[in-house]
C-alpha cells in the first residue's frame, strides 16, 4: 500500500503565488483503459478544457495524467494522481494552483470534497471547468455542484453498466453470438464473417464463432460418455490423470502460463458436464467479477477481485443451436441428472454437528465430513483427491468418527467439557469459546484461542510444555477466521459452501428450461 501523505500547512493568507506570466497550474488528467481508449487524444481534449478555463489568468507548467486507473480508485493510489498530491506538500513546488479538464475524470463520488480540502490545506485550489473557476467549499452553491457532479458521475457508471448488460445478454439469447473470451475445451474460434455492426466491419473488424477442436473434442465426447455410464466427475478425472491427456490450462498454455503442471480435478470436470454450451448453443453470464468489498458498495475498500459463479437461473442462452454439438440434448439433460445430489437410501439427512472445528495436526486443514457405516465421521486427506494418484510418501490420512471424538474428550476429564451430553452440546460450547479440536492420526486435543493480549507469534516449545497451547503447521489465528480480524495474504480461510442446488424436476423438456431460461 501506498505510504500516507503528510500534510503540511502553509500560510494561507498569503494566497497562490504569481509570477510575471500569472498563475501557474498544473493539469490533472486520467483515462481509464489503454485497450479502449488512445491517451494521446484523449489528454489532448481534456489539457484543451483545462486551458479554456485558465486563459488570460495564467498558464500550465506541470502534468499528471494517469493512464489506465480506475475513477474508482482513491488518489493515493493512482500514480500520477499521489505524485501530485508529494508535489504539492514542497513550499518550493512549481506550482500554484490545480485544474483539471472533466470532472469525472479526476472524482468519482464524494472524492472532490475530500481531495479539494487537502489540496486547500497546502494553500493550493482547484479549478473545474465546471465552476468556470476556482471552487470554494465555503459556498453553499459550490458545495451543492460537488454533489451533484458526484452523483452525476455514479450515475453514468451505473447506466453504461446496466446497457451493456442488457445488450450483451439480447445478442447472446437472441442472435447467439459469441461475446469474447477463451472457447470452452473442445472447441477453437473461427471466423464468422465481419462484424454485425456496419461501422465496426468498415474497420475490418471480424465476428468469432465456436468450432470443434479435433485435439480436445473427442475428450469432452468421452467425459459425457463415461458420465452417462455412471462414473463419478473423480473417477474421470482420475483415469485422464492416469492416461496423460492434458487438462485444458496444460493444452491452452498460451492463456495459462502459470499452469504448466496442472492437472485434470474433480471441478473442472464438473465444470466441462454442467456447461450447456456443449449442446451447441451460446452461454453468457456463468460467472461475475466478485470485488469483495470490506464495506458493501465501497469500490476503495476491495480485498482483489475473484470470479464468482452465478446462479444457474442468472445464465443467459440462446434460443437456437450457434455451433456444432459435443453432445446431444437428451444426453446433457441425463447427464445433469446424474450430477443431482443423490438421497441416502434410508432417506435420512445427514448432519455433521462437528463441521469447522476440527483441525488437521499434521497439515493445518480442515476436516471434512464423511459418512461411514450409518454414522457421521471427519477424515483429511491433506489436499488428496480421488480425482488424483495418491502418492507413497504422503503421510496416513486422518479419520475420526463423531462418536468417537465426543467419547474421548469427555474421557480426558477437561473440567471445560464436563457434562457434554452429544456432538451438538460439544459444538456450541466450543463455538462459545472460539476453541477449536486437532485431531492427528491417534491423538485428539482442544486448542484455546490466544489471549488478545498475547503476541501473534506461535508459542516456543517450552511454553507448549507449560501452558498447553499446541504448535500447529500453521498458527492458532490463521486457522480460526474472525470477523473481527481482516485476513492476511498467507492466511488459510475455509471456502463458503454453496447451496446446493435441488435436483431437476423429470419433466424438462430443453436445455433452457433446465436453467430457468
Amino acid at each position: 500500500m501506498e505510504a500516507p501523505v503528510t500534510v503540511r500547512r502553509r500560510d494561507r493568507s498569503t494566497g497562490p503565488r504569481r509570477g510575471s506570466g500569472g498563475l501557474r497550474f498544473a493539469f490533472y488528467g486520467r483515462i481509464s483503459t489503454l485497450e479502449y481508449q488512445d491517451p494521446v487524444s484523449s489528454r489532448a481534449w481534456q489539457v484543451e478544457a483545462a486551458e479554456r478555463v485558465v486563459a488570460g489568468r495564467g498558464r500550465i507548467v506541470a502534468e499528471f495524467f494517469d493512464v489506465g486507473r480506475s475513477r474508482s480508485l482513491p488518489w493515493p493510489r493512482r500514480p500520477q494522481a499521489a505524485a501530485l498530491l508529494a508535489a504539492a506538500q514542497n513550499p518550493d513546488r512549481r506550482f500554484d494552483v490545480v485544474v483539471v479538464g472533466e470532472f469525472e475524470r479526476a472524482f468519482a463520488g464524494g472524492d472532490a470534497p475530500v481531495v479539494i480540502a487537502l489540496l486547500a490545506s497546502f494553500g493550493i485550489p482547484v479549478w473545474l471547468p465546471e465552476a468556470r473557476g476556482p471552487v470554494d467549499l465555503a459556498k453553499p452553491e459550490h458545495q451543492a455542484l460537488l454533489l451533484m457532479l458526484g452523483h452525476q458521475s455514479e450515475r453514468e457508471v451505473l447506466r453504461n453498466r446496466f446497457r451493456t448488460t442488457a445488450a450483451m445478454a439480447a445478442q447472446v439469447r437472441e442472435q447467439g453470438r459469441h461475446l469474447g473470451g477463451r472457447p470452452p475445451y473442445g472447441y477453437r474460434l473461427v471466423d464468422a464473417g465481419p462484424h454485425p455492426k456496419a461501422m465496426h466491419a468498415g474497420w475490418g473488424r471480424r465476428q468469432h464463432r465456436l468450432d470443434v477442436d479435433p485435439v480436445t473434442a473427442p475428450t469432452v465426447r468421452w467425459m459425457f460418455a463415461c458420465r452417462l455410464e455412471g462414473m463419478s466427475a473423480a473417477g474421470i478425472a482420475r483415469l485422464l490423470n492416469e492416461r496423460g491427456v492434458p487438462s485444458p490450462g496444460v493444452y491452452d498454455q498460451g492463456r495459462n502460463p502459470h499452469r504448466s503442471t496442472a492437472v485434470w480435478t474433480l471441478r473442472t470436470v464438473a465444470a466441462i458436464l454442467a456447461n450447456p454450451r456443449y449442446t451447441g448453443r451460446q452461454v453468457w453470464n456463468r460467472q461475475f467479477t466478485d470485488h469483495r468489498e470490506a464495506v458493501p458498495g465501497n469500490r476503495r475498500s476491495s480485498r482483489g477481485p475473484v470470479r464468482v459463479w452465478n446462479p444457474r437461473s442468472d445464465w443467459v442462452i440462446s434460443d437456437d443451436h450457434t455451433h456444432p454439438a459435443l453432445v446431444s440434448d437428451a444426453d446433457f439433460l441425463a447427464a445433469q441428472q446424474i450430477t443431482a445430489l443423490a438421497v441416502p437410501a434410508d432417506g435420512r439427512v445427514h448432519r455433521y454437528q462437528l463441521t469447522g472445528l476440527l483441525v488437521c495436526a499434521l497439515c493445518g486443514r480442515r476436516l471434512e465430513g464423511h459418512w461411514v457405516n450409518r454414522r457421521p465421521g471427519y477424515r483429511c486427506r491433506h489436499g488428496h483427491t480421488t480425482a488424483q494418484v495418491a502418492e507413497m510418501e504422503e503421510p496416513g490420512w486422518v479419520y475420526w468418527s463423531q462418536t468417537r471424538i465426543v467419547e474421548h474428550l469427555v474421557a480426558t476429564g477437561n473440567k471445560d467439557l464436563a457434562g457434554v451430553v452429544d456432538a451438538g452440546d460439544l459444538a456450541a460450547r466450543l463455538r462459545a469459546r472460539d476453541a477449536l479440536i486437532v485431531c492427528g492420526p491417534d491423538t485428539i486435543a482442544v486448542d484455546e484461542p490466544l489471549p488478545d493480549d498475547t503476541e501473534a507469534e506461535v508459542a516456543s516449545a517450552d511454553d507448549v510444555q507449560t501452558t498447553g497451547q499446541l504448535t500447529l503447521p500453521m498458527p492458532t489465528r490463521s486457522l480460526r477466521p474472525s470477523a473481527e480480524r481482516n485476513p492476511r495474504p498467507d492466511q488459510w480461510i475455509p471456502r463458503p459452501r454453496r447451496e446446493n442446488a435441488q435436483p431437476p424436476s423429470r419433466s424438462i423438456q430443453n436445455v433452457n428450461d433446465l436453467f430457468g431460461g
